[in-house]
């Protein structure tokens, strides 16, 4: 029986090259309030097609024996099957100023044996923010980017096929209160800077013509709402405000598909980037050898292992990405994977190259 590892790696080569151009403030800095909370729930994913946890997972069988037991049906968890049955965590993002009747986004993770959740169906899964207050109920379709096939002897998995998300699969139940009659309210900085603090105050008293900006320390700028205004028509003028600093936009990974999505103000400091490829095969092909005839000797397996190194050498190259089309090219005419993408801008974001927000799913 022969069996193949194959185990891959790359290196990376950051030079940077540092530039600035405008941005709005809503792109540099929080407004005080203006975040979202963490919900999480236990749940239970239902209509699977034999890839659920197996018998050995106690607390699924007990969940489903307790939930049966509610509606009415007494049975012995003793002799049930759950195989088409995944216990599961349930994550989301309250956003902020959420109200009730609002949906949101909701990941689904298993945490049983469970082989695959797809074609699953989330059951009714109450999410309590971290006070074990319930803020939202999740219930849907399960969408899994991944899958799992299997034989006798051979198995081959895409992805990551136990976790899955339901698109709007939440449904909120109690919103978050915030302060309407404040007339000071904080700004907060996504990086810390005295500089930009104290350009941040010099553009806004520039705007409204007075003292209604102070920078308190190098991530906090307090703003006083001035006489005659309300809160959101003076934060909105606030916040479109322009400022010479790096602009941050957005990047989102889904390291589990390899999914890169860049936003159309994502830009790159000019960088240099060289991926090297080092491919190792390690393969058994073990031998039998048998006795000669009538010897009294026995048969035996003897291992035979092929081993092979590869190394595919990269030049370096330069990356100058004003637009995403242009970093996408660049990326490309390297021969750059998905997998070697995600880790570029990583490396990118850690540099200080990578002028966005980035975001891993």
């Amino acid at each position: 029986m022969a069996g193949e590892i194959v185990g891959k790696g790359f290196t990376l080569l950051i030079l940077l090259v540092t530039v600035s151009f405008a941005a709005k403030i809503r792109d540099i800095a929080t407004v005080e309030g203006n975040r979202s909370n963490y919900l999480v729930g236990y749940g239970l994913v239902v209509g699977l097609k034999g890839t659920g946890d197996g018998k050995s997972t106690l607390f699924t069988v007990r969940s489903i024996a307790n939930m049966l037991q509610r509606m009415g049906v007494s049975v012995d968890p003793r002799r049930m099957t759950v195989k088409n049955v995944a216990a599961v965590m349930v994550t989301a993002k309250l956003p902020p100023y959420a109200k009730p009747g609002m949906r949101i986004d909701v990941e689904v993770s298993s945490i049983g044996d469970a082989k695959s959740l797809e074609g699953g169906t989330l059951l009714l899964t109450p999410l309590v923010g971290p006070d074990g207050q319930i803020y939202a109920l999740a219930q849907g379709q399960v969408v899994v980017s991944g899958y799992e096939a299997r034989g006798a002897a051979a198995r081959q998995v895409q992805n990551v096929p136990t976790v899955g998300r339901i698109p709007n699969g939440a449904i909120v139940e109690r919103g978050l209160s915030y302060p309407q009659d404040v007339r000071e309210i904080n700004l907060y900085l996504d990086n810390a800077s005295f500089s930009l603090a104290k350009k941040i105050q010099d553009i806004i008293n520039a705007r409204f013509q007075a003292q209604v900006a102070q920078a308190v320390d190098a991530s906090t700028v307090r703003l006083k709402i001035p006489e005659g205004m309300d809160m959101v028509s003076f934060l909105a003028q606030v916040e479109d405000l322009d400022i010479d600093v790096p602009a941050v936009a957005k990047v989102v990974i889904d390291s589990r598909s390899g999914t890169v999505l860049l936003g159309g103000d994502v830009t790159i400091a000019p960088v240099s980037v060289t991926v090297g490829t080092l491919t190792v095969t390690v393969k058994e092909a073990p031998e039998v050898v048998q006795p000669p005839p009538l010897s009294r000797g026995e048969t035996v397996v003897v291992p035979r292992t092929e081993l092979k190194v590869e190394e595919k050498e990269r030049r370096i190259m330069e990356l100058r990405g004003a637009t995403v089309s242009q970093l996408v090219e660049s990326l490309n005419r390297i021969g750059a994977t998905p997998r070697e993408i995600i880790a570029i801008l990583q490396a990118m974001k850690a540099a200080g190259a990578l002028r966005a927000k980035l975001e891993v799913l």
